[in-house]
């Protein structure tokens, strides 16, 4: 996620559910080969300046979408090429506006863009305009082939078990069953997030139980805040695994891992193993800090995974990391272990010198 402008420090915030806030993860369970092109174009980072919690959807028209969080909070914009470094320079366009009053007034975050059903649906999350902690999940819906024209209509909140703070929704299928994972704050748990999932009747509803996948519960999952959130789903090698962000959005910020197999029932908890250890940290070497929110997205050659996440170039942050807005869209290959498991390796140097 991302966040800067003057937004105000409610006590209320500090009370519960403050270090969720930023969010908003990723997913598209696309089954493609998991080797890494040495022939892979080198990207150009940051990709993306001042966008946080970014999504990229690769679609079958041949074209990158790309959708993050704003750092004033207030609308939703869309991007797309038919390279990923040449998103770097596309025209971006607003396709939603936040309300005046009420519903969807606030704290508009962690936008995903997905193709379901031959329409083009975007999740994110919100708050009432006058209550700007009340945060939720909603979904947009388009059924103009061409997002960028249309109508995108409000299909409203999605509703999970609890009215709590909750945010950070993505979706994908496995084996022809669709699921929403997502983060939010289970009443009488002492933590502000943890993960979720559960099935879906349609792109806007839950059936069925929904289960608890994780919660922060290890020294780097609970600095400054007790969070899990920004699910991000990626296929590969007989099993899922499922990245997700954890900490306060400052440097401590950083991506744990679940693992689970791709025979298993993925509504049993038992089934999802946790890495005792985060796989995607803040590096001193490279200048990248608070590596997370991330998705996963395939390169030009359809076969060198990619994975997508936002980072900042600097450690140390004057006030509180929500109000800062540089929270660049960086991406880089994602490697493999000899045992089938994602290797994320380090957040990568800058490629790109900050332009005077």
């Amino acid at each position: 996620m991302s966040r800067n402008d003057e937004l105000p420090h409610a006590p209320s915030r500090r009370l519960m559910l403050k270090g969720a806030a930023l969010a908003a993860g990723a997913l598209a369970v696309t089954p493609a080969p998991a080797t890494a092109s040495p022939k892979a174009a080198p990207f150009v980072n940051p990709l993306v300046r001042q966008r946080a919690d970014p999504y990229i959807h690769r679609h079958t028209d041949g074209h990158y979408y790309f959708t993050a969080t704003v750092p004033e909070y207030d609308r939703i914009v869309l991007r797309r090429s038919r390279t990923l470094n040449g998103l770097a320079a596309a025209a971006e366009s607003v396709i939603w506006t936040k309300h005046a009053t009420g519903a969807m007034g606030a704290h508009i975050w962690a936008p995903e863009i997905h193709r379901i059903g031959g329409k083009w649906y975007v999740y994110f999350a919100s708050a009432p305009a006058e209550s700007v902690w009340d945060i939720r999940i909603w979904v947009l819906e388009n059924a103009n082939p061409d997002p960028f024209q249309g109508t995108w209509e409000e299909k409203g909140q999605v509703r999970t078990a609890w009215e709590t703070f909750s945010l950070d929704a993505t979706t994908f299928t496995h084996r022809g069953t669709r699921y929403l994972a997502w983060a939010q704050h289970e009443p009488g748990m002492d933590n502000n997030t943890a993960l979720w999932l559960s099935r879906m009747a349609n792109p806007w509803t839950l059936t069925g139980p929904q289960i608890r996948l994780s919660t922060p519960e290890y020294d780097w999952e609970t600095v400054g805040y007790k969070v899990n959130e920004g699910p991000a789903v990626i296929a590969r090698n007989g099993r899922l695994f499922l990245s997700y962000s954890a900490s306060a959005t400052d440097w401590h910020y950083c991506m744990g891992l679940l693992t689970v197999d791709a025979d298993a029932d993925l509504m049993d908890p038992a089934n999802w193993s946790k890495s005792p250890t985060p796989v995607f940290t803040s590096n001193d070497t490279t200048g990248q800090y608070g590596p997370g929110h991330n998705c996963f997205t395939v390169a030009e050659d359809g076969r060198s995974d990619v994975l997508v996440y936002h980072a900042r170039q600097y450690k140390e942050i004057t006030g509180d990391p929500l109000n800062d807005p540089n929270r660049h869209t960086r991406v880089q290959l994602l490697g493999w272990h000899p045992d089938g498991t994602p290797d994320f390796g380090v957040p990568v140097a800058d490629t790109v010198k900050e332009s005077v």
